[in-house]
């Protein structure tokens, strides 16, 4: 897989400039190899974006074809998402938990299932 330069300015601005879930310094595994330490996830107009830190694409996927869930034997900040089927593991850590609100992993696969019953 030939990794292409992407920015998440390139990944398609909103009206609004909002993005369905937008997250960054999350770790990144491919299963057992780390990808990136300090990586982006992106849910934006029906599709996925995994990128490292320096905004190389890892993969990216129309929503409707990725499944994710948290597994009971991950940590609370961990999900398995899988991209044309290759299983990422995504760690997001508490700089991305918003005051008072959801955790990050638990909005990431809200704004995947809402992004995917949009597109449906």
């Amino acid at each position: 897989m030939a990794e292409t330069e992407f920015s998440a300015a390139d990944f398609g601005a909103r009206r609004f400039g909002a993005a369905d879930f937008r997250a960054s310094d999350v770790s990144i595994r491919r299963w057992a190899r780390s990808l990136t330490r300090a990586g982006q996830v992106i849910v934006e107009d029906g599709r996925i974006a995994l990128l490292t830190s320096n905004g190389r694409e890892i993969a990216s996927a129309p929503v409707s074809t990725v499944s994710a869930g948290r597994p009971w034997f991950l940590a609370a900040d961990s999900a398995i998402a899988r991209i044309d089927g290759v299983r990422y593991r995504l760690t997001m850590g508490q700089r991305n938990r918003r005051p008072g609100g959801a955790a990050p992993v638990r909005r990431f696969l809200e704004a995947l299932r809402g992004a995917a019953g949009r597109r449906a």
